[in-house]
């Protein structure tokens, strides 16, 4: 059964994700790029050129099948996140309860003696999958896949547990489009809004949750000022889509040591004035500035009455296409580090005027 949460309804009985589907033209882009974030080739699917790669308790599957939805996405794309899959307490339900609040569906070849998995267009066409068979012994892995034999069935890899958020880049008026989208089917609510403004460019984003707390989309969307971010996204991907995928650790600094160990490259590391601002900006986080520093880990939160809830977190370089992993570590913030857009902003301007790049006469 779905977990309910408290906060509101939850029609759909959703209760967290159970997948994500990715597709390549050259596939081996991917299966190297798994391997080496600490993924696990686990299952091969029965019928179809499909994998199954697993860390922890999330599921990659690369979708190799000739002239399937995903290789089309692909073509049209490029490497990229190509679908998603939605837990749901019965999928029956709530495919037929989507289509009657007017879903477009997508029909999804099975072969026989295999489960047909329900699916309407989300974004950018890609699918939306509703799961209802993930116990273990019956899941949609043990009916349609079949495990290597001496393979873990769940590796630990560098840590990483479960999708924590997947992130959208949508066009120039489209993020309202798709808030609605998720919560006229799902019952998704707004938890966050922020506007973020640089000289030249700007970013809007709308934080949206499932009422099972588990599912998180953050909704990106250009600001009328310039050209950034968001923009060269949408070109280089050729439409709307997944930004990046979040996956959580119960250890950050361990998981992001060893994945830079093994070639893992990040996103440039801020300044270090973002790191000599900590104290002043979260006083009493309790982290360690200089390890944090060294490893390009964010710091997130708030530490105001009582025990400080923070958020650590770090970005891969774009590694799918226009695509990225974000690692985070969460200790009591359900933010999205939010605050750090304003931070890195300001350490930058401090590091200029440090050195006497930006004069404040």
């Amino acid at each position: 059964m779905a977990e309910r949460s408290d906060l509101f309804d939850n029609p759909m009985g959703l209760n967290g994700f159970e997948f994500v589907e990715f597709a390549a033209p050259d596939a081996s882009v991917l299966e190297d790029l798994f391997t080496t974030i600490g993924f696990t080739l686990v299952a091969k699917h029965r019928s179809k050129d499909v994998e199954l790669y697993r860390q922890g308790n999330t599921n990659f599957i690369i979708n190799k099948e000739k002239k399937s939805p995903a290789y089309y996405f692909a073509e049209e794309h490029g490497p990229s996140p190509c679908g998603m899959a939605f837990r749901v307490e019965n999928a029956h339900y709530a495919y037929n309860r989507a289509l009657e609040l007017g879903a477009q569906p997508l029909d999804i070849p099975c072969g026989p003696m295999e489960l047909k998995l329900p699916a309407i267009k989300g974004i950018g066409g890609a699918p939306i999958y509703l799961i209802d068979r993930y116990e273990d012994g019956s899941s949609i892995y043990d009916i349609d896949f079949e495990y290597l034999p001496g393979v873990d069935r769940n590796p630990t890899g560098y840590g990483m547990d479960i999708i924590d958020h997947l992130t959208h880049n949508v066009y120039r008026g489209r993020m309202q489009y798709w808030a609605e989208f998720y919560e006229k089917f799902f019952n998704f609510k707004e938890i966050r809004f922020f506007d973020i403004k640089g000289e030249y460019t700007g970013l809007t984003s709308k934080a949206m949750t499932a009422p099972d707390g588990k599912i998180r989309i953050p909704l990106n969307e250009e600001s009328d000022v310039g050209k950034g971010q968001i923009e060269e996204y949408l070109m280089k991907f050729n439409g709307e889509g997944i930004q990046h995928i979040a996956l959580t650790t119960p250890d950050i600094y361990k998981t992001i040591s060893d994945m830079r160990a093994n070639g893992v490259e990040f996103m440039d590391a801020p300044p270090a004035t973002y790191y000599e601002m900590l104290d002043e900006r979260l006083p009493g986080h309790g982290e360690d500035p200089e390890k944090l520093k060294k490893l390009g880990i964010l710091l997130d939160g708030a530490t105001e009455a009582g025990a400080p809830r923070l958020l650590l977190q770090i970005f891969t370089k774009c590694v799918i296409g226009p695509a990225f992993i974000e690692i985070i570590q969460r200790k009591g913030d359900d933010g999205f580090g939010e605050g750090n857009f304003k931070a890195l902003f300001e350490s930058i301007e401090r590091d200029q005027v440090n050195r006497g790049v930006l004069k404040t006469d």
